[in-house]
C-alpha cells in the first residue's frame, strides 16, 4: 500500500535519488519536501495528517533535522520519523531517538536498511 512520505533533505541530488528509490522500490508517494528546518516544521504543522513517514536529514540549509524531529513529537501513532545522516555517531543516534525518531540510518552505508524499513511499513499498511 502506498504511504505518504515527507522528505527533509537539502541536497537536490540526494533528494532526487531518495524520491526515486521510495517511489519505485517501496511504493511510497513523496507528498512534499523541504530543505530547511523552519520550512519543514511549518509544513508538518499545516499538514498534520498529510504524511505517514517523515525522512529527515540532520544537516540542512537552515536549522537542523533535530529541530524537525522534535517538532514531530505530537504525531499520530501510525506516523514514523526516520533520520538519515552521514554523521551517524552513537551520540547523534541516541539524541535522535531521545527526541522521538523511530529509526536512524547512515546515508553512506544504510540506505538499503532505510528502504527495507519503509518496505516493512508498506506491507504493514496493506
Amino acid at each position: 500500500m502506498t504511504f505518504k512520505t515527507y522528505l527533509v533533505e537539502d541536497n537536490p541530488v540526494i533528494r532526487e535519488n531518495l524520491v526515486g528509490f521510495l517511489e519505485e522500490i517501496v511504493d511510497a508517494t513523496v507528498v512534499a519536501h523541504a530543505s530547511g528546518e523552519d520550512e519543514a516544521v511549518a509544513w508538518l504543522r499545516q499538514h498534520g495528517e498529510g504524511w505517514d513517514v517523515a525522512i529527515v536529514d540532520l544537516f540542512l540549509d537552515q536549522g537542523n533535522g533535530l529541530g524537525v524531529v522534535d517538532a514531530c513529537r505530537q504525531r499520530a501513532a501510525h506516523q514514523k520519523v526516520l533520520v538519515v545522516s552521514n554523521y551517524a555517531t552513537p551520540d547523534v543516534r541516541a539524541r535522535s531517538k531521545a527526541l522521538g525518531a523511530d529509526a536512524f540510518f547512515d546515508k553512506s552505508g544504510e540506505i538499503d536498511l532505510l528502504l527495507d524499513y519503509c518496505e516493512r511499513l508498506s506491507r504493514r499498511n496493506d
